[in-house]
């Protein structure tokens, strides 16, 4: 469906006059489709009846009034299994699930150490299902555990490289609005990539120049640089004419009322060479380890065990060189 056709329906269902059409699950059900397609044949038809019995339990779900899985978690996980038929097929040479062991998914697991605990979950429920259905008489999971360090491992900016990041995106001209924006949100106010994708114009108090991210219970209150860069991205905004609620709006949303993709943003800070995740870790690694934890948590809105891995007794010592943390 194209662009016009995305406006199209926007506006007949924002106004009630025609329902919205089916196109996200069918988008959705072919990325799907073309995961399973590229697990190797001999191991193919357990992967489908995996993915199937996925989208009933998510039907399920549905009509229960639950939480169903998402669209991108039930696609993370076929992602998961197609690497590793892939990996038994070239690299263990097994062209069946009843000839895994154990040490053929602690060798997959090792490929990517960082995805372990992710991946292994996936692991298991899928020969949780393969073991019921009769298609292996062991779980080769079993006992495995994620083996996963409590503390912080992500890499962080040093004080300078903050510096030029800031001088970057409140004197240069060229950067790009949106760069800014993200930036400034993440290194001041430890935004999320989440948060400022959904941030909608409504939610912009011009009169106590505030916004609201994401969960967070209350208003985040902006300075001078940050509102700037704020004002700045809503002109560019501007410039598009578009009804779209959003703060942040590209070519491709300028249409619709949908959010900017997960794709722009993520590489919406290319250019000046540090991701979103890293300018955040790096405001949240400071936040916890000048104040309280419980208090960066509630601010926040997160689970209060989500910033303990952030205290400096946790981490190395050569993340936390940019700044003095005492330790005994």
């Amino acid at each position: 469906m194209g662009s016009f056709a995305r406006a199209l329906e926007d506006f007949f269902t924002l106004r009630s006059l025609a329902l919205p059409t089916d196109q996200a699950e069918r988008l959705a059900m072919g990325r799907r489709h073309r995961r399973v397609e590229a697990v190797p044949e001999p191991l193919r038809p357990a992967v489908a009846a995996f993915d199937i019995s996925r989208m009933r339990a998510q039907d399920r779900a549905r009509r229960a009034g639950t939480r169903p899985r998402s669209n991108h978690t039930l696609e993370t996980a076929l992602a998961t299994l197609r690497d590793l038929a892939n990996f038994l097929i070239n690299e263990r040479d097994k062209d069946g699930w009843s000839l895994v062991d154990v040490h053929d998914i602690e060798a997959f697991l090792a490929v990517l150490p960082r995805a372990r605990k992710r991946r292994l979950t996936v692991l298991r429920q899928f020969f949780r299902f393969a073991r019921s259905q009769k298609l292996v008489l062991v779980d080769p999971t079993r006992g495995l555990v994620a083996k996963e360090a409590n503390g912080f491992r992500g890499q962080t900016l040093t004080l300078d490289q903050q510096r030029e990041l800031f001088r970057r995106w409140t004197t240069e001209e060229h950067v790009h609005p949106h760069e800014a924006l993200v930036g400034m949100l993440a290194l001041l106010h430890g935004a999320s990539s989440s948060e400022v994708r959904l941030l909608q114009i409504t939610e912009v108090n011009h009169l106590a120049q505030s916004v609201r991210l994401g969960k967070r219970p209350h208003l985040v209150p902006l300075d001078p640089a940050s509102w700037t860069v704020l004002q700045r991205c809503l002109a560019h905004r501007e410039v598009w004419r578009t009804d779209n609620p959003h703060v942040m709006v590209t070519k491709g949303t300028k249409a619709g009322r949908s959010p900017a993709s997960t794709a722009y943003l993520s590489h919406v800070l290319d250019e000046c060479g540090s991701p979103p995740r890293m300018i955040r870790s790096t405001r949240l690694l400071d936040l916890v380890n000048t104040m309280d934890p419980k208090l960066v948590a509630a601010a926040f809105g997160m689970d209060p065990q989500a910033t303990l891995i952030y205290l400096s007794d946790r981490i190395d010592e050569t993340r936390l060189s940019q700044w003095e943390t005492g330790r005994t």
